[in-house]
């Protein structure tokens, strides 16, 4: 990768500005696990040769990781969506009754309105909660400029800092001045020191110290230079942050604006001292009421917020006029063209399907989990009956078992059986299950952009390194009847899947096709599938198992650009009408 010159202005994404801010900050390590919209930090930050970058099995694995490389002296980063924050709270929650020597930095990505997410929650909270100071942008220069900030932050205060980003900050571009490296501190090291790192059996003397800090970073907030203050005319005054600032300086251009860098903890005088100058003040945060909340606890009645603004869903400057003036949203375009409806759906040639025809054939009900493999749920499949979150679905499936439910199988991706899976199904060995699991081994973290894994031989770099062997570990945790099918192979599949189902124990089954995407592997034929018109019998059954390249009509066809060849068409028609090209 060829590093742009200082001084240069470049068009970034926010993400790819946080990786440049990474290396300007001198940052010596980089962990993470993917999901939107993070996923790209890291992958950027991997480009950069003076950093160490890697994928951790999960973000917990990754976080402790950082968290070591921290202590030990040097800067790290640890990036994840937010949910990630929720399976890495453990440590994030007792670090900071610690600190650490080296600058640390926790990035968590928000994505207000679910765009790729499975719930929305404000991660502003975890900052409050876990007692460390919180730093967000506002714009891709701000998200460059601030990591360098927040590492200063956290190696001036010993603490962890949680960088606080949202899809808009992350995806949004903007031009960007880039600078040079600058090295981190040399002189800090590790230091044994019992009472101040053995926290389960100091915390109580660790508490007060953490508390202490607290009231330190409270008075220096009040002074922190990037809480800025821009002037204004009127009788309103904005208190903002973030994604949200842009949206309010495009509403209220002349307002006077206090625009806040550090959102945890909040200057609290300097905020008081801003209200008592207007007759209102707006304060407009996206999500949950974190700053208005604050600010209404110290007595301040002149502000104004989630009484108009709403607590779901991203901000835009449409919604803040509708909110603040009632004025109409602008309309886009979609009411002047008739848009095809285009529901997300498996890609052709994807091998979940295949598993997922087995599973409904045999009547099963089915756990899910969080992947490509979720759209296993929506017509014309519907073969997915619940999904939650990372590593749900093998407990899940153990518990509908307990409650008496018969013939249920839980599906899991590769890359989120090592992420949360393999836990659960190591307790349905231990406490006598029957449960049936199918780990949809595609060779990729699929949903997020086809991601390396240490189940896929490849590091983040896309350096070889040691395959972990599914199989091999299913066996070790004491699962006897262990199954690899071809899901392109209905007969095959549907066969494992009724045995695995009628076993009297627990049972794996594990799909060797991978995702047609995935890097290294080359899976597409030559020769597509195609219909003969004088066999076919119009029955719908090809349309029946969902791939997007066997086009509807009263007359199927099949798209042959998109066509990968998997077969599942010509296995589902009854009539012999289709046919590899050449051969119908």
């Amino acid at each position: 990768m060829s590093l742009p010159s200082p001084g240069q202005r470049i068009l970034m994404a926010g993400n790819n500005a946080i990786a440049q801010g990474a290396y300007e900050a001198g940052v010596y390590f980089a962990s993470g696990y993917p999901g939107t919209p993070s996923t790209e930090i890291l992958e950027v930050i991997s480009q950069y040769s003076d950093i160490r970058a890697q994928w951790g099995a999960n973000e917990k694995v990754a976080f402790d990781e950082a968290m070591g490389v921290a202590m030990s002296g040097k800067r790290a980063l640890c990036s994840m969506k937010y949910v990630g924050l929720n399976v890495a709270a453990d440590s994030f929650m007792v670090f900071p009754f610690a600190g650490t020597v080296g600058g640390f930095v926790v990035i968590s990505a928000d994505d207000p309105g679910m765009y790729s997410s499975q719930n929305e929650q404000d991660n502003r909270y975890f900052a409050r909660l876990a007692q460390v100071p919180m730093i967000e942008p506002s714009d891709p220069q701000e998200a460059k400029d601030f990591l360098k900030l927040a590492f200063e932050l956290s190696e001036q205060f010993s603490t962890p800092v949680l960088y606080r980003t949202s899809m808009r900050v992350s995806h949004s571009k903007g031009m960007v001045t880039v600078g040079e490296r600058t090295e981190a501190p040399a002189d800090k090291k590790f230091v044994k020191d019992v009472p101040n790192w053995v926290v389960p059996i100091f915390a109580k003397s660790l508490r007060a110290k953490l508390d202490a800090k607290m009231a330190r970073m409270a008075e220096f907030a009040e002074t922190y230079p990037h809480n800025r203050l821009e002037a204004g005319s009127g009788r309103i005054g904005i208190i903002t942050s973030g994604a949200s600032y842009t949206n309010a300086k495009e509403v209220f251009p002349e307002a006077p604006v206090f625009k806040l860098a550090l959102t945890y903890p909040l200057p609290k005088q300097k905020i008081l001292d801003f209200c008592a100058q207007y007759e209102q003040v707006y304060v407009i945060e996206e999500l949950e009421p974190f700053m208005e909340e604050q600010i209404r606890a110290w007595g301040v009645n002149n502000i104004v917020g989630k009484d108009r603004l709403p607590r779901t869903g991203e901000f835009s400057a449409d919604v803040l006029a509708q909110a603040f003036f009632e004025e109409e949203p602008v309309k886009d375009f979609t009411g002047e063209f008739d848009i095809i409806a285009r529901p997300p759906q498996l890609c052709p040639g994807c091998p979940h399907r295949g598993a997922y025809l087995a599973l409904k054939k045999a009547g099963a009900l089915v756990t899910g989990d969080i992947g490509c493999y979720t759209l296993g749920a929506l017509p014309p499949l519907g073969a997915m009956h619940t999904s939650f979150c990372m590593g749900a679905s093998i407990g899940n499936a153990f518990g509908f078992e307990i409650g008496g439910t018969e013939k249920v199988a839980a599906v899991i991706g590769d890359s989120t059986f090592i992420h949360g899976g393999i836990p659960s199904l190591i307790d349905v060995v231990y406490n006598g299950g029957n449960t049936t699991t199918l780990i949809l081994d595609n060779r990729t973290t699929g949903m997020t952009g086809h991601q390396e894994h240490p189940a896929t031989g490849l590091t983040l770099q896309g350096k070889e390194a040691p395959r972990l062997d599914l199989v091999g570990l299913v066996k070790s945790i004491g699962v006897e009847h262990v199954q690899v099918a071809d899901p392109f192979d209905q007969k095959e599949m549907y066969a494992s899947v009724k045995e695995a189902l009628e076993h009297n124990g627990p049972s794996v089954i594990i799909t060797n096709r991978p995702c047609i995407f995935a890097r290294g592997e080359k899976t597409r034929p030559k020769t597509p599938y195609v219909i003969n018109e004088d066999k076919c019998t119009q029955c719908g059954a090809c349309q029946r198992i969902g791939c997007p390249g066997v086009l509807p009509g009263e007359q199927p066809r099949i798209d042959e650009v998109s066509c990968t060849g998997c077969s599942l068409c010509a296995q589902a028609c009854k009539f012999d009408a289709i046919g590899l090209k050449g051969d119908a």
